[in-house]
C-alpha cells in the first residue's frame, strides 16, 4: 500500500453515529503500543475494500452540506485532491436510518459545530443514504455491514500515512436505537469492549425495552440519560409542529425523532457553548437523582457531557442523570432542597405545587414552580431543583406554596407548616449551605400565603467558629495535651 504522506497520522478520529451507530476519537498519547496492537491484530478482510458500499464525503467549513469531494478507499490520490491533513484532527459523521432519503437536518449542523471548535480539522461524511432509508429493522441489518465499511476506510487511511503516537480510541453513542438492538448480545451491538471508552446519550427509551425507540440498558462505560431519558423537554406534540411550521417541511421528521436526536444536539451544544458545559451525576436511579441524592463529585461521580467529556474508565458501567433546558444551551444548574416541616397539627397533602425564588451574589431566579409529591407534617422531603441561570453563591430562599383554588376563600384558615432550616447543596459549586429562618426560630408555609423566607446562616457559622477558638483558648489543642 502505498504512502501519501510522511507525515504523522496524529488525529482524534470522532464517528457520531444516530440511531445504531457510535462516535469515536483517536486520541496521540506517548506509546505505540495499542497502533501496533491494531496492525498485528488485522485480518485479511480488513484490506479487501472491494465490497465497500458506504461512500465518504470529505467536507469543507464553506460548503457543509455539499459534497465536493471523496475520499475513495483504495485510491490515495482522492486524498490528496480533498485536501486532507493528516497533522491535526479527524471527524467522521454517520447518519443514521432516514424516512426521507436525505441526510438528516442535524448533519451540517454538526459539521459546522465541528469546524467552529476546530477550523483546521478534517470532517468526513460516511453516506449510506441507499440502505438507511429502508425498513427500520432492514436498516438496522445493514448497520454491521456499514460499520465494517467504515472499518475498512479507518485502517486504509491510517496504513496511507507513518502513525506516531499511541491511539486512543473513545466511542461516544447517541442513543443507541433500540428495535433490534435492546436484547442483542455485545457482537451485535454497543459494548464497553468496543474501545478504550464508551460513553453513551440515552434520550428516547419511552416504553417497554422492545418497543423504546432509544435503548434503556446501559452499553458503554459510561451511560447519561438526560430528563431521565425517556422524553426530551421541548419535544412534545405542539413544539414539534409548531417548529416544521417556522421551519419548513426538511423537518418534518422531528415530530418522530426530536427526543432520539436531542443526543445529536446535547453533543452540539458542548462544541458550541464551552463555557455552558453540561453536567452529569452519577446515581443508582431516576428517582434518587430527583430527589437530589445523587449530586457529589467525590470519586469521579460527576462528568462534563459531550466533547469534553473525562474519560474515566470503571469496571462497571456508571448510570448518570442530569436535566436541561429544552432549547439550546442545555445547561442547567442542579441544586437539592432538603427540608423538615414541623406542624401544630397533623397534615397530609400530595401533589402540592409550590414556587421556589433563589437568591445568589450573581443573579436571581424567581417563582420556579415544583410539585411536592407528598407534604406531611413531622417530615422530611429532599427533591432536586434546576434552574437556567447561574446564580452564584446563594444567599437567600424563598417558598411559597400556592392557594387551592377550590377553597380560597376568605374567611377559610389556611393550614400551616413550620420550617426551621432549609439545606440546599449545588452539583456545579459542589457547596452545601444552611439557610435558617429570617425571623425568628421558623418561618410558616401556608397555603395561599405569603412567602417563607429563608437566610443563609451566617451568624450560626460565626458562632461555631467562635466556639472552637474559645474551646482551643481554654483547653489547648488535643496534641499539645497529649504531649503534657
Amino acid at each position: 500500500m502505498g504512502r501519501v504522506s510522511s507525515a504523522c497520522f496524529i488525529s482524534w478520529m470522532y464517528l457520531v453515529y444516530i440511531s445504531s451507530g457510535f462516535a469515536t476519537s483517536i486520541e496521540p498519547a506517548s506509546e505505540f503500543s495499542t497502533f501496533n496492537n491494531i496492525m498485528e491484530n488485522a485480518t485479511e478482510w480488513m484490506t479487501d475494500l472491494s465490497d465497500i458500499e458506504s461512500k465518504f464525503s470529505f467536507r469543507t467549513s464553506e460548503e457543509p452540506e455539499d459534497d465536493l469531494c471523496y475520499i475513495v478507499p483504495g485510491q490515495p490520490e482522492t486524498i490528496k485532491e480533498c485536501n486532507f491533513n493528516p497533522d491535526t484532527k479527524t471527524f467522521i459523521v454517520i447518519h443514521g436510518w432516514t424516512v426521507t432519503g436525505m441526510f438528516e437536518s442535524w448533519v451540517p449542523i454538526l459539521e459546522t459545530a465541528l469546524y467552529d471548535r476546530d477550523p483546521t480539522a478534517n470532517v468526513i461524511v460516511v453516506d449510506w443514504l441507499s440502505r438507511a432509508q429502508q425498513h427500520s429493522p432492514t436498516s438496522a441489518a445493514y448497520t454491521k455491514l456499514v460499520g465494517r465499511n467504515v472499518a475498512k476506510f479507518v485502517y486504509w487511511l491510517q496504513m496511507e500515512f507513518v502513525l506516531c503516537g499511541k491511539l486512543h480510541i473513545f466511542w461516544n453513542r447517541m442513543d443507541p436505537a433500540g428495535p433490534s438492538f435492546e436484547y442483542a448480545d455485545a457482537q451485535s451491538t454497543l459494548s464497553p469492549d468496543d474501545a478504550l471508552f464508551v460513553d453513551v446519550l440515552h434520550t428516547n427509551t419511552r416504553g417497554s425495552p422492545d418497543r423504546s425507540i432509544g435503548i434503556q440498558r446501559p452499553v458503554g462505560h459510561i451511560d447519561i440519560y438526560p430528563n431521565g431519558g425517556t422524553f426530551q423537554p421541548g419535544c412534545d406534540l405542539q413544539n414539534t409542529v409548531l417548529m416544521v411550521a417556522t421551519s419548513g417541511l426538511r423537518n418534518m421528521d422531528q415530530i418522530v425523532k426530536c427526543s432520539h436526536e436531542r443526543s445529536i444536539h446535547l453533543f452540539i451544544d458542548s462544541l458550541v457553548n464551552q463555557d455552558q458545559e453540561s453536567m452529569a451525576y452519577r446515581c443508582s436511579s431516576k428517582d434518587s437523582f430527583n430527589k437530589g441524592m445523587c449530586l457529589s463529585c467525590r470519586k469521579n461521580r460527576c462528568n462534563k457531557v459531550g466533547y469534553g467529556v473525562n474519560k474515566i474508565r470503571t469496571r462497571r458501567s456508571s448510570k448518570m442523570y442530569m436535566k436541561t433546558r429544552n432549547v439550546m444551551p442545555y445547561k442547567v444548574f442542579h441544586y437539592q432542597v432538603k427540608v423538615h416541616f414541623f406542624g401544630k397539627t397533623k397534615l397530609s397533602y400530595t401533589d402540592q405545587p409550590i414556587k421556589i425564588s433563589l437568591y445568589g451574589i450573581h443573579g436571581e431566579k424567581e417563582n420556579i414552580p415544583y410539585i411536592l409529591p407528598a407534604l406531611n407534617t413531622n417530615t422530611t422531603m429532599s427533591f432536586l431543583l434546576t434552574t437556567d441561570t447561574d446564580i452564584g453563591e446563594l444567599l437567600m430562599v424563598k417558598l411559597l406554596w400556592e392557594k387551592d383554588t377550590l377553597i380560597s376563600w376568605p374567611w377559610w384558615n389556611p393550614d400551616t407548616f413550620h420550617i426551621r432550616k432549609l439545606r440546599i447543596k449545588s452539583g456545579e459549586r459542589q457547596s452545601k449551605i444552611i439557610f435558617s429562618a429570617k425571623e425568628g426560630e421558623f418561618s410558616y408555609l401556608s397555603r395561599g400565603g405569603e412567602a417563607a423566607v429563608f437566610v443563609k446562616e451566617k451568624e450560626a457559622q460565626s458562632s461555631r467558629k467562635n466556639q472552637r477558638l474559645h474551646k482551643l483558648k481554654m483547653h489547648g489543642s488535643s496534641f499539645k495535651q497529649s504531649t503534657e
